[in-house]
């Protein structure tokens, strides 16, 4: 199957249009359309119907796997490209939202990025290194997208709390289980607090319904939000302050490093 042609694939599916992915990708829309045949017959089904333009059943498992595909070769280009040449002067470090550990890194470029942009972009080499967050079990690894063999390792785990109004029946508590929470109303912010997903995951229950969505890594925001009662937030006990919070059990907010396998000759300056 090829890349290129894959790659096109993904950018008709996500533009919803033959002419906008060629503009996107500097084609003609005729170049398109043939990647797409082309395809097509490699596969030797439909992956796109035309009006509207959208995947088949067997498309839409194409996209399934095409992120990963696509991924990987970039992945492998980016630590071919750092094994042959020299390590650029400028450090580029993305860093989800609760990750800010700034003493791991002596980093003159900084990212703040949603946590998956942080692991694909070490994988594609377009950060020289990542700081990605999530909650474990205490000295338990992160549970991260497969897209890349990196290097991990953690660098803190902080204890959690619960975000909520102080009038709440749960404030004054001393701690509370994640799972008894899980018929509460949360706000859903997935990039300024911890995602719900993971709250399901962590806990092993479902639930923890969203009563709001809170776009954007604006935490203070958030916080306010929490507090005036539209729902709870689950967020390092570092970042709550003063605010009414009741700490959670049995689980950590865990910080990881991410970089790509260390080469003979690749080390960087300023990475601890």
């Amino acid at each position: 199957m090829d890349a290129h042609l894959l790659r096109t694939f993904v950018a008709v599916t996500r533009c919803g249009s033959f002419s906008r992915a060629a503009d996107e990708l500097g084609y003609t829309q005729s170049a398109v359309s043939q990647h797409i045949a082309a395809l097509e017959s490699d596969l030797g089904t439909p992956l796109l119907s035309r009006r509207p333009v959208q995947p088949t059943a067997a498309g839409r498992r194409l996209l399934e796997h095409a992120g990963p595909i696509l991924v990987r070769l970039a992945a492998a280009r980016a630590e071919i490209t750092r094994m042959t040449q020299a390590p650029p002067d400028r450090l580029v470090v993305g860093v989800s939202p609760l990750a800010f550990v700034p003493e791991v890194v002596g980093a003159n470029h900084v990212r703040v990025l949603p946590r998956v942009e942080v692991v694909t972009g070490v994988a594609q080499g377009t950060l020289d290194l990542g700081l990605v967050d999530g909650i474990t079990a205490p000295s338990d690894p992160l549970n991260l997208p497969d897209v890349a063999p990196l290097a991990k390792a953690g660098v803190a785990e902080r204890p959690l709390a619960v975000v909520l109004p102080a009038d709440h029946p749960l404030a004054g508590r001393k701690h509370v289980k994640l799972a008894d929470l899980a018929d509460a109303q949360w706000i859903d912010a997935p990039e300024s607090a911890i995602p719900l997903a993971q709250l399901r995951a962590a806990s092993g229950t479902t639930g923890f319904r969203a009563a709001l969505r809170y776009e954007g890594t604006h935490v203070p925001g958030l916080l306010e939000m929490a507090t005036a009662g539209h729902g709870l937030a689950l967020l390092p006990q570092t970042m709550v302050g003063g605010l009414p919070a009741v700490p959670v059990t049995r689980l950590v907010h865990r910080v990881e490093r991410l970089t790509m396998p260390t080469q003979p000759g690749s080390g960087r300056s300023g990475v601890r």
